[in-house]
Formats: structure tokens, sequence, C-alpha cells
């Protein structure tokens, strides 16, 4: 059964009462949601495998609290809050939220960037299922 999401107004808020919220100039969120077009069409072009309906979605929680603890030593990073969804999941339906809050524009886009590329690479694990 799918989590009950975040808020992100909440989420900002509670970064911004941080102690560490006066080193960042921007905070950056990501919500990565269930699409209808399956994985492989949109990345390699592979037609003909229908729409996706649901996907299953499991995470390794260790891995992702590791991945932050790492996001926190890039160059300028201050503040990193994950939201990662599970079980069988609907088009539509957040499948994570991530915050980042770094002193400078290049550095919080660059590590938003760098961190959900890691969490969708090694920490997640994602089937598709087509109507």
């Amino acid at each position: 059964m799918p989590k009950q999401e975040p808020s992100v107004d909440q989420w900002l808020k509670e970064a911004k009462e941080d102690p560490r919220a006066a080193q960042c100039g921007m905070f950056l969120t990501h919500n990565g949601v269930v699409r209808i077009t399956p994985k492989q069409q949109v990345r390699e072009g592979i037609e003909g495998l229908g729409s996706v309906e649901t996907i299953k979605f499991s995470y390794d929680e260790a891995g992702v609290d590791a991945a932050v603890e790492e996001a926190l030593t890039w160059p300028g990073v201050y503040y990193v809050r994950v939201w990662l969804n599970e079980g069988i999941l609907g088009v539509g339906d957040s499948i994570m939220y991530v915050l980042i809050g770094a002193d400078i524009r290049p550095n919080t886009i660059d590590a938003l960037q760098k961190l959900v590329g890691k969490i969708k690479s090694d920490l997640v694990m994602e089937k598709e299922y087509y109507e």
C-alpha cells in the first residue's frame, strides 16, 4: 500500500528553521511520479509495450540513508531530505520527493541531479505492469 505523501510546504518550512539554513541560498525539490509511458519507450525508443497501468516499487532504505549522508558532504550542500513511496503505485502517484538546500544555484542543481540519479540507478527496484 502506498505511503502518505509529505507536504513540500511543511518540508520547506522545517528546512528554513534548520540551523544550517542560513548557509543555503537555494532550496530545490524533485517530485518523481509514475508516468503512463513505459521507461523503455522514453529512454530507448522501444515501442509496442502498451501503457503503464501500475508499477511495483521498493527501495534499499539503508542505501538511501547512506546516500543522503554522502550528499551532505558535496560542495555547498547543507540540507537534504528524501521520501520514497513503496508498493503498487498507479499513474500519477508520487514515487519520490527530494529536497536539497545548498549555498548557490549550481551546487543545488548538481546535488539534486546527482542524488536523484544515484537513488534511481542504484537504490530502487521498479517493475512496470502494462495495460
